[in-house]
């Protein structure tokens, strides 16, 4: 898979992972350099709760590097991991993504978003006043996790790029 360019040659909307994170089930998931993305998720990791998490339309969850800074500047002890995502991604304007995108991860890997996530109690360590709703796409758009199916799979490892697939 190629990055697509503009007429400029700028990569448009495109990001890069900051981690990889994966569990034995629940949180925080931790760093791996490299992962395989398979239909379920990231080899390796583990939900406790499948019936709220994890199966092939929650196979990754995923989350903005941008937006945990964002939270720590407001005070909250949020990390990589520490919210439960797979994939921390910089650069990427999350709030102009929505279900139905797709992303290109590295060399081989395309991912379709399909929902936001909802704020989940097992992760209120990760907020100041133990509140998780501060990442409810309702109550704040463009600061949620989200939710994705792996369309074509394959390994990803850390700094890898992500960018919006064209439409089409």
């Amino acid at each position: 898979m190629n990055i697509p360019s503009d007429e400029a040659g700028h990569a448009p909307r495109t990001g890069r992972i900051v981690q990889i994170g994966v569990s034995r089930g629940g949180v925080p998931k931790l760093p791996v350099s490299r992962a395989w993305v398979g239909p379920l998720g990231l080899h390796g990791d583990s939900q406790r709760n499948r019936r709220l998490h994890g199966g092939p339309r929650r196979a990754l969850c995923l989350f903005s590097m941008d937006v945990i800074e964002r939270l720590q500047v407001e005070g909250h002890p949020i990390a990589p991991g520490t919210a439960g995502e797979n994939l921390t991604i910089a650069g990427l304007d999350f709030a102009a993504l929505c279900p139905g995108d797709r992303l290109c991860i590295g060399g081989s890997v395309m991912i379709e978003l399909t929902n936001y996530t909802a704020p989940c109690k097992n992760v209120a360590a990760s907020f100041a006043d133990g509140d998780p709703s501060r990442t409810s796409h309702k109550l704040h758009p463009g600061e949620s996790r989200m939710y994705a199916r792996v369309v074509q799979e394959g390994e990803i490892a850390t700094g890898d790029p992500v960018w919006v697939a064209p439409a089409g």
